[in-house]
């Protein structure tokens, strides 16, 4: 039995699901409040139950969530069961990837998206597994690859070794965990130096290009001084068309429906690891072309004339990203911004850039931070931190006010922008909404 304490966070949903997939029985625990990741793990009927230290059997094999502590009921009570077995997530995730041929997803931003879109072009290849960071997991008995989302927090991917990584960028963040610019470089050349074969790295990076790194490196990019080019980039309200140059000679074109520089940039990295196995440019575009993204990556619902869009995005960068790729592809709507923090560190941290960023959008509306995000010692903010540097933000709560104060708007696209369940507030604008033109 493998018990996963934590189980809808969302790379321990990946896990379980993996593990169900490959034939092993699987349950876990996790707190009673609902959580989107949990829905396909009870369409598997894995049970979940909720936190109880007598839910740990003798025999158990327990994967521990990177949330907990030893302090923690189960935590306490597994560690100190002699007949248990027990991993935390990012240990057992490294266990298992050392069966297979590896390609890590690694780097600041994208690697979500990125990690989706690899898998999309090699599970028509060969027998691929996956685990996504959006909760996605997928495992196949005697896979050839298996892709994994592989983050950097507290050095928690410096426990794979995989044969191929792709790094898509470099920019401080976790700053709860990292103290200073050089340690997060340095976690990343660490990283960077476990990869057996290659290293595909972003090239127009300020850092990546510098890294002492050992293993052999492919540096993608827009510049001439990558191995692998996008040249002559169109962007348009139908995608991106781009030709690619590998090693000054093209490879080929693509005609894809994506939109922003960010998904041309993870599009790149995919290109290049499908050169790398030898797939080929027409294999590569068929396969892109039809890939409709990951859960909470700019994932759509639309309401009359009205565009709703749930987006990931906690970091400024991030949200700039989405604003800008929002105006290309929604050229002629209104953009409304609504953002849910985090981690007070990275608030705290990174205030100013959230407001500059999301000063890019027509109107801004601000949330709460969530009642269980963690305080930092020696940090006291609330969501006025942002708000200081952007005075036309509007603070809101999560409820039925919030959604009929943000229903006035016609012809918008809204962008609801976070890494905690801010979903539960678009799912009660739409019903608003809908209430409304019900009633004219």
């Amino acid at each position: 039995m493998y018990y996963f304490i934590g189980i809808k966070g969302s790379g321990m949903a990946s896990l379980a699901r993996i593990m169900y997939d490959l034939g092993y029985e699987v349950k876990g625990s996790d707190i009673t409040k609902y959580i989107f990741t949990e829905d396909e793990l009870r369409m598997r009927n894995i049970e979940i139950l909720e936190f109880d230290k007598d839910n740990i059997k003798d025999g158990y094999t327990v994967i521990i969530g990177n949330s907990f502590d030893k302090s923690h009921i189960e935590v306490k009570e597994a560690l100190s069961n002699p007949n248990c077995i027990c991993y935390w997530y990012h240990e057992f995730l490294g266990k298992l990837m050392e069966q297979h041929v590896t390609i890590a997803i690694a780097g600041t931003h994208g690697k979500t998206t990125t990690t989706g879109m690899a898998y999309h072009l090699f599970k028509e290849i060969a027998k691929t597994s996956v685990l996504i960071g959006d909760g996605t997991g997928i495992g196949v008995k005697d896979a050839k690859y298996f892709i994994a989302e592989s983050c950097e927090y507290k050095d928690h991917f410096l426990n794979y070794y995989p044969k191929y990584a792709i790094i898509n960028n470099i920019e401080l963040d976790h700053v709860d965990y990292f103290p200073t610019i050089e340690s997060y470089i340095n976690s990343f050349q660490k990283f960077a130096n476990q990869v057996k074969e290659c290293v595909i790295a972003w090239g127009d990076d300020p850092y990546l290009p510098k890294l002492a790194i050992e293993t052999r490196v492919i540096f993608f990019g827009l510049k001439n001084k990558n191995d692998v080019i996008a040249k002559n980039v169109l962007e348009s309200q139908t995608g991106m068309c781009f030709d690619v140059y590998i090693h000054k000679e093209l490879f080929g074109h693509f005609n894809l429906p994506f939109y922003g520089k960010h998904m041309l940039q993870n599009a790149l990295a995919v290109i290049t690891l499908g050169y790398l196995e030898n797939i080929s440019a027409s294999v590569i575009q068929e396969r892109l072309a039809t890939f409709e993204g990951v859960k909470r990556r700019y994932t759509i619902k639309t309401y009359e004339d009205c565009v709703f869009v749930d987006d990931y995005a906690h970091h400024p960068t991030a949200i700039k990203a989405v604003i800008e790729a929002t105006r290309i592809r929604y050229p002629y709507k209104k953009i409304i911004a609504i953002f849910k923090p985090d981690r007070y560190s990275r608030i705290q941290q990174f205030a100013k850039q959230f407001a500059e960023s999301l000063n890019d959008a027509d109107a801004v509306y601000l949330c709460h931070f969530p009642k269980n995000a963690t305080k930092e010692e020696g940090i006291d903010i609330d969501i006025t931190e942002i708000g200081q540097y952007i005075s036309r933000a509007i603070i809101i709560n999560e409820d039925e006010e919030a959604a009929i104060q943000l229903s006035k708007y016609d012809n918008a696209v809204y962008l609801f922008m976070s890494s905690k369940d801010i979903y539960l507030l678009e799912e009660k604008l739409i019903k608003v909404k809908k209430k409304y033109e019900k009633n004219m």
